[in-house]
């Protein structure tokens, strides 16, 4: 069971490469950050709808050796720079730094820090939704218990549909899912998967 704030503000919680930046593997070199195409556009249109925007964003390069927290959070500052660049920033970035197998908490699909997120920043998950490139981000927001979405950029875009766990929605990007996200909201359209 997921324990969900009673009250609190929705937002929006994004993984990091193949979904808010391009995807590198393994991304140690902070002057290749680049901004997805349409990127912009949906998070502006995400602030204007009153989300919050969070970046959780496993990073298991720290523990296979390949860049310290240090690179990670030089990494999130650039992602900082090229917001603010835009008028934009992100209420907070939280990240796993373990191998898939290390049995954490944090990891996703684990819930562990959309809880946290949710505990420090308030957030009603029942309201909230979570966009991501790979099907253990859908599987993180159903376990979350906030409405995912698969984007078909980074990994996404060989991710089999029928594959996923449902309900979901795949869309093209970010600006695709904020306008998806605008539909339920003006419809007041309620969703609650837990």
């Amino acid at each position: 069971m997921v324990l969900k704030p009673a009250t609190g503000r929705p937002f929006v919680l994004l993984d990091r490469d193949g979904t808010l930046i391009e995807e590198r593997n393994y991304l140690r070199d902070v002057e290749a950050v680049r901004l997805l195409p349409n990127a912009v556009r949906g998070l502006r249109r995400f602030r204007e709808l009153g989300l919050g925007l969070v970046v959780v964003t496993n990073q298991s390069g720290v523990a296979r050796g390949y860049f310290d927290m240090k690179r990670v959070d030089e990494v999130h500052a650039r992602v900082g720079e090229l917001l603010a660049r835009e008028g934009l920033h992100l209420d907070a970035t939280y990240v796993c730094p373990h191998l898939p197998d290390a049995g954490c908490a944090c990891r996703k699909p684990m819930p562990g820090l959309g809880l946290q997120a949710a505990a420090d920043l308030g957030i009603d998950l029942s309201r909230s939704f979570v966009v991501g490139d790979k099907p253990g981000d859908i599987a993180w927001g159903h376990r979350l218990g906030a409405m995912p979405f698969l984007v078909r950029t980074g990994h996404g875009a060989s991710v089999e549909l029928a594959r996923l766990p449902q309900p979901s929605q795949a869309v093209d990007d970010l600006s695709h899912a904020a306008e998806l996200v605008q539909r339920l909201i003006h419809g007041g359209r309620r969703w609650n998967w837990s």
